[in-house]
């Protein structure tokens, strides 16, 4: 007996396949050029965080660093008042560069002007990018040995292309928009991966599951159980991105400016998490399957 969907996710996969891709190029066209927006954690450089303890104006505060001969390459004001200036630089500032600096904004807001630097050498940020692609390239290898080992090599391979997929959407997008790239970037992306592996294992489980106590006579019958599994795991999958998703735009919302990309990355991933592991994951798991169910019907044909 046939199981009745209200979407038939196996037979619009190709849809989403072509989704995927082209979000794929258009972000492969702008990593290449203009290429990605690295804030300072992987690009030498200097990043100024300056609390003024009042208001500030974007363009009095740009008059200051001009004034004291340093023009950052992006100004960006935040706290909850507006007193707080984070200036990048694209250089890095010498002790004596960021006292003069201090001494401008001092003169204009008073003594309570405090700040924070943060200054990363040109070998310092190679590492940090380096790293950040072990991390990613390490845990796609764990998940890969992981999942072979509780379930099978397709569901590793479909599992860890969609991991690759979701980091990638919010990679594309960032570079898409213009977005900065930074440390709390990579540990949002990390995260993602985490929160997809789950999902998609979630939903592999069920398959396993139907797996045990089906017929699979042919293809169609193969597609009937993916169908099946995934909307069988579709409410517990809705409720799971609905609830994090609510925490992830709190943060994006409520959160301060300097968690505020980390947040805005954390969102994208989500969505894309949840969308691979539903439309993406299991229909690839599929693709590699189906080519088994006419080599057990010949391999019972030959006994």
């Amino acid at each position: 007996m046939r199981y009745n969907f209200k979407f038939d996710i196996v037979k619009n996969s190709r849809k989403f396949f072509i989704l995927s891709i082209l979000i794929t190029v258009v972000g492969i066209v702008t990593l290449i050029y203009p290429g990605l927006h690295l804030g300072v954690d992987f690009k030498a450089g200097t990043t100024l965080d300056i609390s003024a303890g009042q208001a500030v104006d974007k363009a009095k505060a740009a008059q200051l660093f001009e004034e004291a001969g340093f023009p950052p390459s992006s100004i960006t004001i935040g706290g909850n008042q507006g007193d707080r200036v984070t200036a990048r630089f694209d250089k890095e500032l010498q002790s004596a560069e960021v006292a003069k600096v201090i001494d401008k904004f001092k003169s204009a807001y008073g003594d309570k002007v405090s700040y924070e630097e943060n200054t990363v050498d040109t070998e310092l940020a190679k590492e940090l990018a380096r790293k950040a692609v072990y991390g990613v390239l390490i845990a796609s290898l764990g998940i890969i040995i992981y999942v072979s080992i509780r379930f099978e090599w397709r569901f590793a391979i479909a599992a860890v292309i969609a991991l690759l997929h979701d980091a990638f959407i919010v990679i594309s997008l960032f570079s898409i928009f213009r977005l900065e790239v930074n440390l709390p970037f990579l540990a949002a992306v990390l995260t993602i991966i985490g929160y997809s592996i789950n999902d998609t294992i979630v939903i592999f489980d069920r398959i396993r599951e139907n797996m045990r106590f089906a017929r699979l006579k042919t293809v169609d019958d193969l597609k009937d159980l993916v169908n099946k599994s995934v909307w069988q795991t579709m409410t517990r999958s809705i409720n799971t991105i609905i609830t994090v998703l609510i925490g992830a735009l709190c943060l994006f919302v409520l959160g301060s400016e300097s968690i505020r990309l980390f947040s805005l990355a954390m969102v994208m991933g989500l969505i894309s998490g949840a969308y691979s592991s539903i439309f993406i994951a299991s229909p690839l798991w599929l693709l590699m399957k189906r080519s088994t169910i006419g080599k057990k019907k010949a391999a019972a044909a030959a006994k």
